[in-house]
């Protein structure tokens, strides 16, 4: 088997670059700009141009290398073709194609919620699992979700959307997406903020989450885990939604473990136990002892994840 293997995880803003030795050992990992300008057209050019200067600099010939893998914010169809990425400036890309051209090494892409979630798999929360939902919280809600191993991408790529589950008929207000009620609006940063302004508009009890000039998720968390009661109520509610969506998901794929990442689980148990409390209640009965982690990979579970890619190609 080669020895080496390039993780390359493309935000918007940045590019994410690791070089890894293929048994899961991160040995250098550093970041480039994303060039969005003239719709992203140099930003394959751009990570080239870094693994090329990677292997010059650790002195690593091709050969040794078992490829390049990718992670987009956007839907993946066959581990190589990118059929959308807003942030990126994309329409359809054929990302294996180019990439695989500029470099002489075998390529493979998935969508990046998708590889954080084989990442958090392969060395992170479900290490040891091969049946796993994964949930980011963060200004949106992203997920991944694996059976027997392999990503659930779907037709269109667009597997895994946990977010845009619909969960409210009475919502009024609009997602990102278009659409109105989907879990994104409640479980997200965001989302909690929403939930906790409409706490205070229709409750005139005094709380902590009232003399903030701009409320942010982590001033509710922070005032649930001094005992405010409204705040509390505000976990509650969010994770009563969360806790059903995720309990509804598990009936279709029957999970060993759930593993929650991104910003707003940096909360911890508060925030767990009530979403495990609602999953438990709601969930089918062959269910209810599914196992709840947080992530532990951190911003690097895509970097992990696309270098699983290859490993899974093998």
């Amino acid at each position: 088997m080669q020895k080496y293997g390039f993780g390359v995880d493309i935000g918007g803003t940045t590019i994410k670059m690791s070089l890894f030795e293929m048994t899961g050992d991160m040995l250098e990992k550093w970041e480039i700009p994303t060039n969005t300008a003239d719709n992203g057209s140099s930003i394959l050019d751009d990570a080239a141009k870094a693994v090329e200067g990677c292997l010059s600099d650790w002195k690593i010939e091709k050969e040794d290398v078992a490829g390049i893998g990718v992670g987009v914010p956007g839907p993946v169809v066959g581990n190589t073709v990118v059929m959308r990425c807003v942030n990126l400036g994309w329409g359809r890309v054929d990302v294996a194609k180019m990439l695989e051209a500029k470099t002489g090494l075998k390529v493979r892409v998935g969508n990046d919620a998708n590889v954080a979630a084989l990442g958090e798999m392969w060395q992170g929360g479900a290490k040891g699992c091969k049946n796993v939902i994964m949930v980011t919280l963060g200004t949106g809600v992203g997920g991944g979700i694996i059976v027997d191993g392999k990503i659930v991408g779907g037709s269109h790529g667009a597997g895994g959307e946990i977010g845009h589950i619909f969960v409210d008929g009475q919502e009024t207000e609009q997602c990102g997406c278009g659409k109105r009620g989907c879990l994104e609006q409640y479980a997200s940063a965001t989302g909690i903020v929403r939930l906790a302004n409409r706490a205070l508009a229709a409750d005139s009890r005094q709380t902590a989450m009232r003399g903030v000039e701009k409320l942010t998720a982590k001033d509710v968390l922070d005032a649930a885990k001094a005992g405010d009661a409204l705040a509390l109520e505000v976990v509650e509610k969010m994770g009563d939604i969360l806790g059903t969506a995720l309990a509804n998901i598990a009936c279709v794929v029957d999970p060993e473990v759930v593993v929650i990442g991104g910003g707003v689980s940096k909360a911890g148990s508060i925030l767990t136990d009530v979403i495990q409390k609602y999953f438990k209640e709601r969930t089918f009965s062959s269910c209810q002892d599914t196992k709840f982690e947080l992530a532990q990979l951190g911003n690097d579970a895509g970097v992990y994840g696309c270098v699983y890619l290859l490993l899974s190609s093998q």
